[in-house]
């Protein structure tokens, strides 16, 4: 069964709430048109793959109380059969106007049920797709924390600055750094664990923040371990989304 967390926010999404609609196209947006320009390499031009990733978000929503969890299939996999639905159409589209006519377009219930005959997602994407749910965890987090609270974390992990540089550039001493980074870092593993529970459909895809050095219940032994593995995490995103808007190259970084 879908968790309550991914329930709530499709009822979001059904009811049209801009709020949900950009969190969505904020987050997966980036992924799927770097997947969608990687299928349609020569066909399609960049005005396309905007609306395609678009049409694949939309279509996300409306059918998404039809997926039968039963089969297996990750939240990941989903998004891109449909994806793949979107842009087989539009290619059927430009081959029956240069024909006159065409085949009839596959059902979108066809398309994306995640039978085993669907093909599997290659790594990069994946990756991918994990790294815009951390992502998204940290934007939430940034948004709702302290200014001071979060320039100490992103100093102290993201620049990788000593806790003795980071007291000295804010006037503070290093206990205040220390305990300010220990309440950013607790917002963000509690913003990751619902986060990844809202786009998750399997238990393989929960496990996926503990594969990548995340570890959201964790002793305070593994802080430091969290915050190397949190960074290099989004550094990688960071390259992805410079070569997403840039248009290039078609492989995203794993």
């Amino acid at each position: 069964m879908l968790s309550d967390l991914t329930t709530r926010f499709v009822g979001r999404l059904r009811a049209r709430d801009p709020e949900a609609w950009f969190e969505l196209w904020e987050t997966f947006g980036p992924v799927l048109r770097a997947q969608i320009r990687r299928w349609g390499r020569g066909w399609v031009g960049p005005e396309t793959v905007q609306d395609l990733s678009q049409e694949t978000l939309a279509a996300l929503s409306n059918c998404i109380d039809r997926h039968d969890p039963s089969r297996g299939a990750r939240f990941s996999t989903w998004v891109l059969a449909i994806a793949r639905h979107t842009l087989g159409d539009e290619l059927d589209r430009r081959m029956a106007k240069k024909r006159g006519s065409g085949k009839r377009p596959t059902s979108l219930d066809e398309s994306w049920s995640g039978e085993a005959t669907e093909p599997a997602p290659d790594a990069d994407y994946e990756a991918a797709m994990f790294r815009a749910k951390v992502e998204a965890a940290v934007r939430k987090v940034e948004r709702a924390s302290d200014f001071m609270d979060f320039s100490i974390y992103r100093m102290r992990v993201f620049d990788g600055r000593s806790g003795k540089e980071v007291a000295a550039a804010l006037g503070i001493s290093e206990p205040t750094v220390s305990r300010r980074l220990q309440r950013v870092r607790q917002a963000l593993r509690e913003q990751l664990r619902e986060v990844l529970t809202t786009f998750s459909f399997t238990e393989e895809e929960l496990e996926e923040a503990r594969r990548n050095g995340l570890d959201l219940n964790p002793n305070k032994a593994d802080d430091p371990a969290f915050d190397e593995a949190l960074a290099e995490i989004l550094h990688r995103q960071e390259t992805f989304r410079r070569q997403a808007l840039a248009g290039g190259p078609d492989d995203p970084p794993r």
